[in-house]
């Protein structure tokens, strides 16, 4: 019996339906590197992940004359199997919208910063890496090179200098000498 559902799972996966969204392109670079799948020659992401179920909801029929282009191409999700057989078709649900790649770039952009800024945190703190070595590593990890270093550094900075500051800085005028 496992035998034969290992069979079924390979000739699914061997079948996969692709669609592509534009997005900035070192979130791309930042999904591809994560979630490549070399096989499929596509990302694919797990099924239990947010984004999956993001994408499964943002499915819709293609409109007559839609065509796909993008800077990255990804597996749609088939959870008809998962949930029951009325789910939602990949061979007839395979376009996501420019809305609904706007929303899945918003996710993919949390998700990336997320993870980098929680390494950049637990490397400096418990392991005494520098920042600038973990962002290296991080970049070079997932194949990022359309952000700078620097570029992800300074976003971090942001990022921690927002969270500490809970009142705004206030400013003080110069007092200055009468003369006279």
């Amino acid at each position: 019996m496992t035998e034969f559902f290992i069979n079924l799972q390979t000739i699914s996966i061997s079948h996969m339906i692709t669609t592509k969204i534009q997005i900035e392109p070192y979130i791309a670079e930042y999904i591809r590197g994560k979630f490549w799948d070399d096989d499929q020659q596509a990302v694919r992401f797990p099924s239990g992940s947010d984004i999956y179920v993001t994408i499964y909801d943002l499915m819709q029929k293609r409109p007559d004359g839609a065509v796909d282009c993008g800077n990255l191409e990804f597996c749609l999700p088939d959870r008809r199997e998962a949930n029951a057989p009325c789910g939602k078709s990949p061979e007839q649900y395979n376009y996501i919208s420019k809305r609904g790649a706007a929303i899945l770039e918003r996710r993919m952009r949390a998700m990336m910063w997320a993870e980098l800024h929680d390494e950049m945190d637990e490397n400096k703190h418990l392991r005494g890496v520098q920042f600038i070595d973990t962002v290296y590593a991080f970049s070079r990890r997932y194949g990022i090179e359309s952000i700078s270093e620097d570029g992800m550094l300074k976003n971090y900075q942001r990022w921690r200098d927002h969270l500490r500051r809970k009142t705004k800085r206030g400013y003080m005028r110069k007092k200055h000498k009468k003369i006279g």
